[in-house]
């Protein structure tokens, strides 16, 4: 199993740690040689910390991206208020309409060819609309010379609770080896919104919809399995099935051997 090196006050502080990540984005940026980074701030807790980040990495050169597609509008005023308390420049592309006709077009014509699987389409439409939005990040980011940096704690990126090429396609993942309760404390210190620190973790994929009751375990016992302690064995199945299951969307594509 994967074993994660978690940061705790007595030995890396948060504020040593916010440093570390801060440098490190901008190393990769000169590398890349490109100009800056930018973000899809969703109103959680992730994109709230990441969003501190790049602007502490690069005050003149980041920038938020708040994509709406038939989200809660609750949604979209935490976005808002996250990119407010950190003074990070904000633009907004509303992809509900974009969404309707990409994927009414498709429905209509698995329909017509009787191949439409019923089952999947909640999870087709909500797919659809997290790879929209990374779409949207690179079209955007390449207008400005920027880098997409994703989201993704280490619960998410451990189970795969992320889309391939949706909210997982992205140039970096600076908190990728930080865990919920991790992400949680350096809100804390950056000062990220008491609402948006304290909500239901949720994509907001469809009305009622929350991360926890999705992956069927807890971020706090995913946090103790990634720190090797002992958690029910029920739990434990849950999380590295979802490991198992989720490997390729950790991996390039595979090819043929030569």
């Amino acid at each position: 199993m994967i074993r994660y090196h978690m940061c705790e006050r007595m030995n890396d502080p948060v504020e040593q740690k916010v440093e570390e990540i801060v440098s490190w984005l901008q190393q990769k940026v000169e590398e890349a040689n490109v100009e800056g980074l930018l973000v899809g701030v969703s109103g959680g807790i992730d994109s709230a910390v990441v969003a501190n980040l790049i602007k502490k990495a690069f005050p003149e050169n980041s920038l938020g991206v708040i994509m709406p597609c038939k989200s809660q509008s609750e949604d979209q005023e935490h976005a808002e208020s996250v990119v407010e308390a950190c003074q990070l420049p904000v633009m907004t592309v509303d992809l509900s309409e974009t969404h309707n006709v990409m994927f009414s077009t498709i429905k209509k014509q698995l329909e017509e060819a009787d191949a439409l699987n019923e089952d999947q389409v909640q999870l087709a439409d909500a797919n659809l609309r997290a790879r929209l939005r990374m779409s949207t990040l690179y079209t955007i980011a390449t207008n400005h010379k920027y880098l997409v940096v994703g989201t993704d704690n280490a619960a998410e990126w451990y189970t795969g609770y992320f889309t391939k090429f949706g909210d997982g396609g992205v140039d970096l993942v600076p908190i990728s080896n930080l865990t919920k309760g991790e992400v949680k404390e350096m809100a804390e210190y950056l000062g990220v919104p008491d609402q948006i620190i304290h909500k239901q973790p949720s994509a907001g994929l469809w009305e009622g919809q929350t991360d926890e009751n999705e992956m069927g375990t807890s971020y706090a016992m995913i946090d103790r399995h990634l720190k090797g302690e002992e958690i029910p064995e029920e739990d434990r199945k849950i999380i590295e099935a979802l490991h198992k299951r989720s490997a390729h969307k950790r991996e390039m594509p595979p090819a043929p051997p030569q």
